[in-house]
């Protein structure tokens, strides 16, 4: 413990020794298990000191694969009420983290909110607050000074925010190819299109990459840990794996390793829309290139055309992607494209993402998921509902649909006809 990241990190270091323990029965690994994938930079654990009550959490293998719930704001629904409930929503659900990607209203107000009622750790997008201010005020995102960007994260940090996405890999060169090559969808990042409209209107480098040691001078005395964004993800299928997305990787790279070597953690932040085929060969490349780093992926979304059920493709995609090497899945609701998510669509995108999450990691054979499997297994042999309900991962789900016939030993698709009692001999 006295060489490495934790040497570099003290208040990394300090979290550690106050969590570690806790951490290492919820994962069900040693700590030295832990402490060795956190040195390589292949696990981050999340967590801000000045996040009062914090719940840190580690991303990365062979930690269990985690959920984000993305709430917030927007221009055409902002109440600070709605997403109080959404939070509930997330932590009913079993979300391990929240992003607040608010960009209407008072952003400092809902972000402390945020952090009081969220004890699991928060991320957010400081972009989208420079943008917020610059908008109300009659300005253009060409208009932003760096030292904007960089004042809001540092702010953002200091108020106790856990990770943030930082959209440092989309260099000029990647903007150009993006808007050059045709793309069916072109941008579709929010953060990213905006750093892109601000280095092609200016003519200049995006301040993120070319001053990336200021960005980890902020993040190192909190730890903050860096979620490099994927500007430049695909948001079309037929988008996927172009030179634009791919040079975006390779800077990912190349700038995880250096936060690793300064001591302030990182992930990568992986692609959106992509053919079901194409999901597999995406992720261990991203991962070949980025150094075995923890991946955050959104979906992966494997086909356009669900809008309303997008949950369900991003988690058919995301189920793919977990066997693959994919650390961390960031949900999709079926307000995906259409609106901005209620209470409902955040339970059920969370739901979602855990189901696929299970099913990745049944897949490759992870000691506790198979656990459940089994604990369901004999539940079910034996018709022992209550040991099925413990099993399950929605339990209130299960007695939901139980209820009308919750007195019955039997199923009521089956019923008399039950084949589990017709070889029991009952």
């Amino acid at each position: 413990m006295s060489e490495g990241i934790f040497a570099k990190n003290g208040a990394l270091l300090s979290l550690w020794n106050e969590h570690g323990p806790e951490l290492a029965i919820r994962e069900a690994l040693a700590p030295a298990v832990i402490q060795e994938a956190i040195s390589l930079g292949s696990m981050v654990l999340l967590g801000n000191p000045r996040h009062g009550g914090v719940r840190p959490c580690l991303v990365g293998q062979p930690a269990s694969v985690k959920v984000n719930a993305n709430l917030g704001t927007s221009p055409l629904s902002s109440c600070i009420g709605t997403e109080k409930r959404k939070i509930e929503a997330a932590s009913r659900a079993g979300a391990d983290t929240i992003m607040d990607l608010s960009i209407a209203g008072d952003l400092d107000a809902i972000r402390r909110e945020m952090l009081g009622l969220w004890t699991r750790p928060l991320g957010t997008v400081p972009m989208y607050s420079v943008g917020q201010q610059l908008m109300d005020n009659g300005r253009d995102i060409a208009d932003m000074r760096p030292d904007e960007l960089f004042g809001e994260i540092a702010k953002q940090a200091e108020q106790g925010v856990d990770f943030v996405t930082v959209h440092c890999g989309l260099s000029r060169r990647g903007a150009e190819l993006a808007v050059k090559d045709a793309r069916a969808m072109g941008i579709v990042s929010r953060g990213g299109s905006m750093l892109a409209r601000w280095m092609l209107e200016n003519d200049r480098e995006n301040p993120l990459l070319e001053n990336f040691d200021r960005l980890l001078d902020i993040c190192l005395p909190n730890n903050v840990v860096l979620s490099l964004g994927d500007g430049l993800r695909p948001g079309a299928g037929c988008d996927a794996g172009d030179a634009a997305q791919w040079e975006e990787v390779i800077n990912l790279g190349i700038l995880a390793k250096r936060a690793h070597e300064r001591g302030v953690q990182a992930m990568i932040e992986g692609p959106g829309h992509m053919p079901l085929n194409m999901v597999c060969g995406q992720i261990q490349g991203i991962k070949r290139l980025t150094n075995n780093a923890p991946l955050y992926v959104l979906g992966p979304l494997c086909c356009d055309t669900a809008p309303g059920y997008d949950h369900i493709a991003g988690a058919i995609g995301g189920a793919v992607g977990v066997t693959a090497g994919v650390d961390f899945l960031c949900y999709l609701t079926p307000a995906e494209h259409l609106t901005l998510p209620d209470e409902k669509d955040v339970f059920e995108g969370v739901m979602a993402s855990r189901v696929a999450a299970r099913v990745g990691e049944v897949a490759l054979g992870r000691p506790q998921a198979l656990a459940r499997e089994k604990a369901m297994n004999d539940a079910r042999r034996r018709l022992d509902w209550d040991g099925m309900q413990k099993a399950a991962i929605d339990p209130q789900k299960l007695a939901e649909r139980r209820e009308p016939h919750k007195n019955e030993e039997v199923c009521a698709m089956c019923g008399k006809f039950c084949a589990v009692k017709m070889l029991q001999g009952k």
